[in-house]
């Protein structure tokens, strides 16, 4: 199975959230999509239907196909802490996410491109997995070669976020993973307890 690479409108508007960013479409048509889409008089999900969403807004957001999510999972339980807890944390130390979180990419699929194609240094070596697990203190920057990239450039200029776990020199392209963030650091609408649940059936 590849990553999805369809409407990305069409799957905010099945979660109902604009889990990819700012989508004006979305906000135009922010009921599910399909023939009945704006019929509210839809039944009652099932606690199976509501588990299986949450965990499915998750994966979309992060960009991770089911095995690795279900690897996240077991280390999340084999982890100290809350499991659903450490499951987002485990998400957001990924190198693809951090690069997005520190405003070198628009998107995280973008993120993820900028990773895999070695643009991206961590430690000062280029690291091209997506998925690598960042510790508290790494280094992420970008590659000396790819700092004038128009894409970077454009991202950085248009960047306004900022978290309290993560630092970003604009001068050196160089930031940190300064903590593992806290739940309440973490933006992302995801009730991690739905997928904790799930997966423990």
């Amino acid at each position: 199975m590849a990553r999805y690479t369809g409407p990305k409108t069409k799957i905010a508007r099945k979660f109902g959230q604009a889990i990819y960013g700012d989508d004006k479409a979305f906000e135009k048509r922010n009921y599910p999509p399909g023939q009945h889409g704006n019929n509210r008089r839809r039944g009652k999900k099932s606690e199976y239907a509501v588990q299986l969403m949450e965990k499915q807004k998750a994966k979309y957001t992060y960009g991770i196909l089911e095995r690795q999510f279900r690897n996240l999972f077991k280390k999340a339980t084999a982890a100290p802490g809350i499991t659903g807890e450490v499951l987002l944390q485990l998400c957001e130390s990924r190198l693809d996410n951090v690069v997005f979180r520190m405003g070198v990419a628009p998107s995280r699929s973008g993120a993820r491109q900028l990773v895999s194609h070695r643009h991206i240094t961590v430690n000062g070596s280029v690291v091209n997995i997506p998925s690598y697990q960042l510790k508290a203190g790494d280094v992420v920057g970008v590659r000396e070669k790819s700092k004038s990239l128009e894409v970077i450039q454009n991202s950085l200029t248009n960047s306004t976020q900022v978290y309290e776990w993560i630092t970003w020199n604009n001068d050196t392209k160089e930031g940190t993973y300064v903590s593992v963030p806290a739940r309440i650091q973490i933006p992302e609408q995801i009730n991690e307890q739905y997928i904790v649940e799930l997966y423990s059936k």
